[in-house]
């Protein structure tokens, strides 16, 4: 028994496969069949004048997503789906599936079924192919953390409430307490750093954003990092030298994949062969004005619209640094020589794709934590042990955090970020 794209491989001869039927076109005297596995399609033909009755009707019985064992004869036809086909000549059927919900032509798929059949969705070649890329930058991630000394850890999905912003916290029963779901670990990894000092994790987290755009998901996969003894050029150095590691990694592995979801790797190969560009939140509002004719009140935070602008004078990811302190996280330090700005960043891709990852130097000043703490109606008290962390041998640190959807999004170039998880979650979809 082979699989598709080893016997796809072999080019020619006897060859033996299973799989499930994508698609079937039935005529009077020849059925063909498209079968896939996880490896990828392969045409089969039965031909009514070669075969016995018995396998004729056999083989009228197959239906969209039946599963089979063929047995034939490889040979080359350029008309197939992948130059190749199999001439049945011996035919088992191992489950006949009841009729398929979804339109076999994609002209004929509405977004709202295909989710409302995801389970079965998933089996389609191009969700397929994303999945696959997806497995490859998750693997990348853990690869290059751990190449570059950093241990994996853990931190709870549940928490008391320390959060980036009370308002997008989903809340959870716990035995009659009132808790929440994370929305990152960093506030953990922060108090982990003092044992470790270089850490990673990639795990879910949950943002309750009433948005509806197609850069939105309410649980997401999140890349993170802390590291004892970085600073923001440091840290800023070592999210493009991971994302360009993923990238490598994708193109490697998976091409041919990618071919089918994007035509031009073009962009792809760019940002490997560029150093990424590094503008402050001034320079940014001063290209949107001078060169897109877009004004940005001073102190606004970057929105979806001003991204896109300011990208389009991009062809490879740019970071956006010094922010100003007042729309940021309670926890980004003031720049000394800019108190009104703080030691932070955003990472950007192009093509639209908005914000990749986000990051910053840590604040060490107890005494700024806390008033920022309580300007953002935050309770103190759920922050006591993250502040320990600055009455103990408090050094200097820095992380970010990287959405892998996002990323998943812009590399395969998806219309929606949906597309880049098995089973999305959005403000209105939650089944299946």
């Amino acid at each position: 028994m082979l699989s598709i794209k080893k016997a796809l491989q072999k080019k020619e001869g006897k060859v033996k496969v299973r799989g499930w039927v994508w698609q079937c076109r039935k005529l009077k005297d020849k059925i063909f069949i498209v079968l896939r596995d996880s490896s990828g399609l392969i045409q089969c033909v039965v031909h009514k004048d070669k075969v016995s009755k018995e396998l004729w009707e056999k083989a009228n019985k197959i239906t969209i997503e039946s599963a089979i064992v063929v047995e034939g004869n490889l040979k080359e036809d350029r008309r197939a789906i992948t130059g190749y086909e199999i001439h049945i000549k011996n035919l088992e059927i191992l489950h006949i599936a009841e009729p398929f919900p979804i339109p076999v032509r994609k002209q004929y798929h509405s977004k709202e079924l295909l989710l409302d059949y995801r389970h079965l969705w998933l089996r389609s070649p191009e969700m397929i192919n994303i999945l696959k890329i997806r497995s490859t930058v998750f693997f990348a991630i853990h690869k290059f953390f751990r190449k570059k000394g950093f241990y994996e850890f853990h931190a709870p999905i549940i928490t008391s409430g320390a959060a980036e912003s009370g308002p997008t916290k989903f809340k959870i029963d716990y035995f009659g307490k009132t808790l929440y779901l994370t929305q990152t670990w960093q506030f953990y990894a922060e108090a982990a750093i003092f044992a470790l000092e270089k850490i990673y994790t990639i795990a879910p987290c949950f943002r309750a954003e009433k948005s509806k755009t197609s850069r939105h998901l309410t649980e997401f996969w999140h890349a993170e990092v802390e590291a004892c003894w970085y600073d923001l050029k440091k840290i800023m150095n070592l999210a493009e030298e991971l994302v360009k590691f993923v990238i490598k990694s994708v193109l490697k592995e998976n091409e041919k994949e990618l071919k089918t979801l994007r035509n031009d790797l073009e962009p792809l190969k760019k940002a490997l062969e560029k150093r990424w560009p590094r503008i402050t939140y001034d320079q940014a509002l001063k290209l949107l004005k001078e060169k897109q004719n877009l004004v940005v009140k001073w102190g606004k935070d970057l929105r979806t619209i001003e991204e896109k602008k300011l990208m389009e004078l991009f062809d490879t990811p740019i970071f956006v640094t010094h922010y100003p302190k007042e729309i940021m996280a309670f926890y980004k330090p003031r720049d000394k020589k800019r108190p009104e700005t703080a030691r932070c960043f955003d990472l950007i891709a192009p093509e639209g794709y908005g914000e990749l990852a986000g990051g910053s130097e840590r604040d060490l000043s107890i005494e700024e934590l806390v008033k920022a703490l309580k300007k953002a109606g935050e309770k103190i008290e759920h922050y006591k042990f993250y502040l320990d962390t600055r009455r103990y041998g408090s050094v200097p640190h820095s992380g970010f955090g990287l959405g892998v959807e996002r990323l998943i999004s812009w590399i395969c170039k998806l219309e929606h970020i949906r597309d880049a998880i098995a089973f999305p979650r959005t403000m209105t979809r939650y089944l299946p």
